[in-house]
């Protein structure tokens, strides 16, 4: 079974500033496990749903994308701190970057989905998610996801 964990935080629990905009801003160290042996490439996509109405209606989005990484070697199963694995995407700030949780107005949910996909994506660093994603559509082996939570103190 496909999982992805952090040393750094658990499943559902507050996720350390220094991962945050609020100290370092680098991502967490990720460890992966029971990727199944017929996986190609893996896809890892951290992202908040929790932004405010006023952001998804000035950026026309419905989550904020902090981090997207795919084309991941399938041995993989550590992504350390500071560390960019696989190539990478733009995320909602529009950069190819890591972007650490940085919530305006109360505590928000940040969500780091791994996928197994039995292909390698042809797509160039700089992609959006939604390329991303439709680049994936049949072609996801197993999916696993970890959840920290995280609230700036004001």
């Amino acid at each position: 079974m496909l999982t992805i964990q952090s040393p750094a935080f658990s499943n559902n629990s507050l996720i350390p500033s220094r991962y945050t905009c609020d100290d370092e801003n680098i991502n967490p160290e990720l460890i992966i496990s029971g990727v199944p042996t017929e996986c190609k490439s893996l896809v890892i996509i951290i992202d908040d749903p929790d932004i405010p109405t006023s952001v998804k209606e000035a950026r026309g989005i419905e989550v904020f994308d902090h981090l997207l990484l795919f084309n991941i070697p399938p041995e993989t199963s550590r992504i350390p701190e500071k560390m960019i694995v696989g190539t990478i995407g733009k995320n909602s700030a529009g950069d190819n970057a890591y972007r650490g949780p940085c919530p305006p107005d109360r505590e928000h949910r940040y969500f780091f989905r791994l996928y197994a996909l039995k292909v390698i994506l042809n797509l160039n660093e700089g992609v959006t998610r939604d390329e991303v994603e439709l680049a994936m559509k049949g072609n996801v082996l197993e999916s696993a996801e970890l959840m920290g939570r995280y609230e700036r103190l004001h």
